[in-house]
């Protein structure tokens, strides 16, 4: 489904929401996730985003690596890359690092891509709110 070199077993995901699945709200993770089925809501996921081509998502995703092969309706930033396959469709604005775009995929929005300074700015305020949470966890 992916190609060569992504991973496409069930062990190599952390959450998979199937093909017959339906999820309204925002999801959060710190693993991959595997996304076949619907979703309305917002993905913030630290590790990887899988969007199979039978998947449609109705929200901003924001992720390190993500592999598109379905619909996305919403903003998209990757700190890492952003995969676009040729069975994609994604709709609204994108923020990445690096970008791949397969011939057939279709993309309407803008694109910023990244410097190597902005991409380890996002990382230092992304661990800068993690141990801020931390803190305040272990103070109550």
């Amino acid at each position: 489904m992916f190609g060569k070199g992504n991973p496409g077993n069930a062990e190599s995901f952390d959450t998979i929401i199937g093909i017959n699945s339906k999820f309204e709200g925002n999801i959060e993770t710190k693993g991959t996730i595997r996304i076949d089925g619907k979703v309305f809501g917002n993905l913030k996921i630290d590790g990887d985003v899988y969007v199979g081509k039978d998947a449609t998502i109705t929200g901003n995703i924001n992720a390190n690596n993500i592999f598109i092969s379905g619909r996305v309706e919403g903003n998209v930033e990757s700190k890492g890359i952003l995969k676009i396959q040729s069975s994609a469709k994604l709709y609204g604005d994108i923020t990445v690092f690096s970008i791949v775009t397969e011939e057939g995929s279709e993309f309407e929005g803008n694109c910023k891509m990244l410097s190597a300074t902005q991409k380890e700015n996002l990382s230092a305020k992304d661990n800068l709110k993690k141990n801020k949470g931390n803190k305040a966890s272990v103070a109550e």
